[in-house]
């Protein structure tokens, strides 16, 4: 809603008034099950499409790490919002950082993304998922049932929340989920004065190359948006940096930098690190005593 509601403001601002209609997604009802085992794509989606479709509703906001990587024929990405803090968030009411966190401590995360990438880091630690709201999961923290958590350090910054100690996590040591940090408006597709008013009051181009970059990467590894997979890409004067890192023992990483002016740059920068991806994916999977073998 504090999204919508920053969406429905910059319309505002044109003289276009919005109502909003409120909708309940899977992801919202479904609590006591882990993101990954309702499904795979559409989990916060589904429901806000089809109030677009039946005409209930004219666009739609997500957070656009909620969005699958290929949206349906009948809809359009007309805006991304500019991008906010895309780290991750260490959240706790008794450690004042994750490197301080005492063996055996219990981390609660609902993202199979965050969980590898801070399990390769901290192997001593236990990681357990943890559901429901941001407010929800900070109850949660300071009942004790967690010793930390980890959410979006953008979703706490446009709530105005946290706990005692917040501290970033930085992206070499967990790399964010594509799209994090920014918002997504959806609309129907053909629906251009809608598409063309809220692309003027909120897109921003450098965000939204540099997230095309990361949703064509995450296309190219056939992946849903709930998998154990980091996508970032950052705007940088002399090319749009990116990197990805992907589940293994150790994780697999890849990292590119190019000069993007438009989608199609975008897109053939995110395949290319997918194709990195993979070949560091197919290298991993090789036995590790190769090369050790007498000629």
């Amino acid at each position: 809603m504090v999204q919508t509601r920053a969406v429905a403001a910059r319309l505002a601002e044109r003289g276009i008034v919005t109502t909003i209609l409120p909708i309940s997604t899977i992801g919202d009802r479904e609590r006591d099950r882990a993101i990954d085992r309702i499904g795979s794509v559409n989990v916060f989606v589904g429901e806000l499409e089809s109030a677009l479709r039946d005409g209930r509703a004219d666009y739609a906001v997500h957070s656009c790490k909620d969005l699958p990587s290929t949206l349906a024929d009948d809809m359009c990405l007309p805006a991304i919002s500019k991008r906010e803090d895309p780290r991750d968030a260490f959240c706790s009411q008794r450690y004042a950082s994750f490197e301080a966190l005492t063996p055996g401590a219990v981390v609660g995360t609902s993202s199979p993304r965050r969980a590898f990438q801070l399990r390769a880091a901290r192997p001593d630690l236990e990681f357990r998922t943890i559901r429901g709201n941001v407010d929800t999961r900070l109850r949660k923290l300071a009942d004790g049932e967690f010793d930390a958590i980890v959410l979006a350090m953008a979703g706490l910054n446009r709530l105005r929340t946290g706990a005692q100690y917040v501290v970033p996590l930085g992206i070499d040591l967990c790399v964010p989920s594509v799209g994090q940090g920014a918002l997504a408006v959806e609309t129907r597709a053909g629906d251009d004065w809608v598409a063309t008013q809220i692309r003027d009051a909120v897109n921003d181009l450098q965000s939204e190359l540099c997230i095309l970059a990361e949703r064509s990467a995450l296309r190219a590894m056939q992946a849903g948006c709930s998998a154990p997979l980091g996508i970032y890409a950052e705007w940088a004067t002399d090319g749009c940096d990116m990197r990805g890192v992907a589940d293994g023992t150790p994780p697999v990483a890849a990292r590119r930098r190019a000069t993007i002016a438009c989608e199609s740059d975008a897109e053939g920068l995110g395949i290319a690190l997918a194709s990195d991806l993979r070949a560091a994916e197919r290298r991993d999977e090789r036995p590790h005593a190769e090369g050790l073998q007498q000629p």
